[in-house]
């Protein structure tokens, strides 16, 4: 390799990742985690009731964890009376807190685990997913390949990495560094995985983008900066829903981690995809809600 390609693979590498980074707020672990118990979700002496029957799973981003991506959406749902539960995947060893960078096959094989023992807790036969970017991808790859379908009543995605995405372009440099898709690949698979043109998107993809009986909604918006462009967020197929959530609220200004992480209008079309049947109109106003 030129000398001068390999001083800047390890700098793009880098950028790589600090644009992922985007997707999650900076990590409060350790005073997080009794955030989650005392705000009532992962609580599993939860009953599912009447009303929400099923329990809801969420399924944070690339470099997030079970609690900071939630701290908006976990206590919004529990206020409206579900059962909510988050995990951590993806982990790589030696790296706290920052999750969701190992191989994705294999953090669909953790949350197989996960939905498995929440159904187990709470007595239902199948869960909701919820999940931001990577985690509203992740668990496609659950349902099709790992029987996840029998599982889950809906999928979720915020922002979701469904097809690749270019990181505004950025990726198109990577052929000009010899080397810097194998180094991506050997430290942080999971973002190798989601380039555009990946072999796991391709396989994740083939044969088209849904499983029947499982119902999917994605919300996206068009000022993503993460998975672009933000149209490769949407699937095709039945018992789709595709939200661009400026169709909702044009004054809503959310990018990639904000439309996760606090966007109470995204949260209100989360809550209408969980349960259709008393589903509410979506405009500026559900901010408020």
């Amino acid at each position: 390799m030129l000398p001068w390609k390999k001083r800047l693979l390890r700098p793009l590498a880098a950028l790589l990742l600090a644009i992922s980074a985007t997707a999650v707020p900076a990590a409060t672990a350790s005073a997080s985690a009794s955030t989650a118990s005392s705000s009532g979700w992962n609580d599993y002496d939860c009953k599912p009731s009447a009303a929400h029957p099923r329990p809801v799973v969420l399924v944070h981003g690339t470099l997030g964890n079970s609690v900071d991506n939630w701290l908006g959406l976990a206590p919004y749902l529990k206020h409206r009376g579900y059962c909510v539960f988050s995990l951590d995947y993806g982990q790589l060893p030696g790296v706290p807190f920052f999750h969701a960078l190992g191989p994705i096959d294999r953090s669909a094989e953790q949350l197989s685990a996960h939905i498995d023992k929440v159904l187990a807790a709470t007595g239902a036969t199948k869960a909701d997913v919820v999940g931001h970017s990577q985690g509203g991808m992740m668990p496609r790859y659950y349902l099709k390949f790992l029987g996840g379908a029998a599982k889950v009543n809906a999928l979720v995605g915020i922002a979701p990495n469904n097809h690749g995405t270019t990181l505004a372009g950025l990726t198109n440099l990577l052929p000009f560094f010899p080397g810097a898709e194998d180094l991506l690949t050997a430290a942080t698979p999971a973002l190798a995985q989601q380039i555009v043109g990946s072999d796991f998107m391709t396989k994740l993809n083939a044969g088209g983008d849904t499983v029947p009986g499982v119902r999917y909604t994605v919300i996206a918006t068009r000022y993503d900066e993460v998975v672009t462009p933000h149209r490769t967020q949407y699937l095709s197929g039945a018992n789709v829903r595709n939200i661009l959530i400026q169709d909702l609220c044009p004054l809503d200004l959310s990018e990639h981690a904000l439309l996760g992480l606090t966007d109470r209008i995204a949260f209100h079309e989360v809550a209408n995809a969980l349960d259709p049947a008393r589903a509410t109109a979506t405009t500026c106003a559900s901010v408020l809600g």
